[in-house]
């Protein structure tokens, strides 16, 4: 069972993470307008797994007894000034959600609903990667500067595809 906060913060989570795929939707189509294909495969993919991470939290909190609400979703910017600049953006955002979700572990905790607790590891551990992953691409924009290197850095990214985990 779900207590009324319990609840209350996993939905604001699943909300969450619909304006985290909104922000990287946003981000895709403005690398699609500004010729870089490949840094927009790349969000568009970030894209599809910030929705996949929605649907988990959807999915637990009409398993676990709660009723899932989807509320309004933010706009998003929607133009950046560089890659660097969007990049940096995701990191920040990355980074709270990161720290999102463990406030969220933290009231499974004070609560010790168990269960949440378990649910949530699984964000935890993604959420290491998802900074790991941004902050890498973020040394590699600071490295090759706006030169040559942004169309080597876009071929790169741009063979990235989303593949839902097998054991999600």
């Amino acid at each position: 069972m779900l207590s009324e906060k319990m609840e209350d913060a996993l939905n604001a989570q699943l909300n969450w993470e619909i304006y985290s795929a909104h922000i990287y939707l946003s981000m895709s189509s403005h690398f699609s307008q500004v010729g870089m294909s490949g840094f927009s495969a790349w969000m568009f993919a970030q894209y599809q797994e910030e929705m996949f991470h929605a649907m988990r939290f959807f999915n637990y909190i009409n398993e676990a007894g709660g009723h899932a609400k989807i509320g309004t979703i933010d706009a998003p910017e929607y133009s950046w000034e560089s890659p660097l600049a969007a990049f940096e953006e995701a990191l920040s955002h990355e980074q709270g959600v990161t720290s999102r979700i463990n406030d969220l572990a933290n009231l499974a905790v004070e609560e010790k609903n168990h269960a949440v607790g378990i649910f949530l590891q699984w964000f935890i551990s993604e959420q290491v990667e998802e900074e790991d992953t941004v902050g890498d691409i973020v040394g590699k924009l600071k490295m090759v500067g706006d030169g040559g290197g942004l169309f080597m850095l876009d071929r790169d990214l741009g063979t990235r595809v989303f593949t839902p985990p097998a054991n999600a």
